[in-house]
């Protein structure tokens, strides 16, 4: 992938080789169009280098559906681990075999007028049309709350925590309870580790529930084909991920079990000050909350199994089997024998690179199933980009194949007219 030599011109270039950016290669290539890749590191390296030993998925495996390239084992409804998940990548690096340039950072993207001037730290070259496949997930996120704690702690990213036995003994501080800090935070649990976590507003969902995983019920209803044009799904773009997990053949994430078993949970993380961390006192409120989204998930499925008259097991009502009897609001750090602090308070977009007006408020593109209002210029790989599926390995080659489907029009299109009309 490395020997590429760079040529002046290119019908399209792609930013980012992760997931996105090759199945955008793949739908490429079969329309023809001469392209390249550009990543910064190495091919789907996220993957590689920034999940933990036990990593594993938390949608079952029949929803790995990369361009042609559907999951291929014998455990459909199993989850694969992180060794698995990077084999059946590699097969899809293989399968693709992108023109991709590793070890090559987009330093600028901009309009000429005729086309895009793309530069980078292997040279510049110009292009038609551009994808951007480089996520949210650029950068990991580390509150500056983090500066202040006392040197002797050690703190890493969820990026680069790797297993229990990496981490000096002593209590481990978990910040962010999304789906890799609950999913952290049951890794150390389990190994027997004093565990605190700092709670937010992450939503949960059962595992399995009414006879089936969730995840089953939910693509049976549809729910993984509403999109964010839908009313009242716009919003979805910047919610939390639920938390459950794919462990040992996939079981709930129930913080409050967690707590009768020893793990100390916390409301929301204010700030740090004098070797003290400070929380806000809102932990029953994200419990709570928490379990209203879990028990409205089931209640729609119940809906829906009485809609169909399906048999099934009997419903259910979560009902919590630990409360808070009073909320902590700081906790003296070296008195509670607190050595390690695992940031998973998620990661940063970095855009820096693209020097063209397409961005709202809140830095997040503005674009419709991934095209941009400046004319050959997409976007791949972001969650909800269209659906619920986005960004992920069920939805990526749906997303890739249209923008594709759109970006072939455009190039094939040599009026200049067509250039200064909005895509969107």
């Amino acid at each position: 992938m490395t020997s590429l030599s760079l040529k002046d011109h290119y019908g399209a270039v792609v930013v980012g080789g992760g997931q996105a950016g090759l199945s955008a290669s793949h739908y490429l290539g079969k329309a023809g169009i001469d392209h390249i890749v550009f990543e910064k590191k190495t091919a789907a390296h996220k993957w590689k280098s920034e999940r933990w030993d036990a990593f594993c998925l938390v949608t079952p495996n029949y929803q790995c559906l990369l361009p042609d390239h559907p999951y291929d084992g014998d455990d459909p409804h199993g989850f694969m681990v992180k060794d698995e998940i990077v084999a059946y990548l590699d097969r899809f690096i293989a399968r693709v075999a992108a023109p991709v340039l590793e070890h090559t950072e987009v330093r600028l993207v901009e309009h000429t007028g005729e086309g895009f001037r793309v530069e980078t730290s292997a040279g510049t070259v110009t292009a038609d049309s551009v994808v951007l496949a480089t996520s949210l997930y650029a950068d990991p996120f580390i509150p500056r709350a983090g500066a202040k704690l006392p040197e002797t702690i050690l703190q890493l990213h969820t990026a680069d925590y790797r297993n229990p036995q990496s981490l000096p003994e002593g209590a481990v501080m978990v910040v962010g309870s999304g789906q890799s800090g609950c999913q952290i935070a049951e890794d150390l649990h389990l190994a027997g580790r004093k565990v605190h976590l700092v709670t937010g507003n992450a939503p949960r969902c059962a595992r399995f529930y009414r006879g089936r995983d969730v995840v089953d019920w939910l693509t049976d209803i549809g729910q993984y084909e509403i999109t964010i044009a839908d009313d009242g799904m716009e919003k979805k773009k910047h919610d939390t991920n639920h938390y459950l997990t794919g462990r040992d053949g996939g079981r709930d994430i129930d913080l409050r079990q967690f707590a009768l078993e020893g793990m100390e949970l916390h409301g929301r993380m204010e700030t740090v000050s004098g070797g003290r961390m400070i929380f806000r006192p809102n932990l029953k409120q994200n419990l709570d909350e928490a379990d209203r989204v879990y028990n409205g998930i089931n209640a729609l499925i119940d809906r829906y199994i009485a809609g169909k008259g399906i048999e099934a097991p009997p419903p259910s009502v979560y009902r919590p089997v630990w409360t808070p009897e009073r909320e902590v609001t700081e906790i003296d750090l070296r008195a509670a024998g607190i050595t390690s602090v695992v940031w998973a308070t998620g990661f940063t977009p970095d855009w820096s690179f693209v020097a063209l007006p397409i961005f709202d408020g809140t830095g997040y593109p503005v674009q419709r199933r991934g095209v941009t209002g400046v004319p050959g210029l997409y976007v791949l790989g972001l969650p909800w980009l269209w659906t619920w599926g986005s960004g992920r390995f069920l939805g990526i080659a749906k997303d890739a194949e249209y923008i594709v489907d759109h970006l072939a029009d455009f190039v094939a299109c040599d009026l200049p007219a067509a250039r200064r009309v909005s895509a969107v």
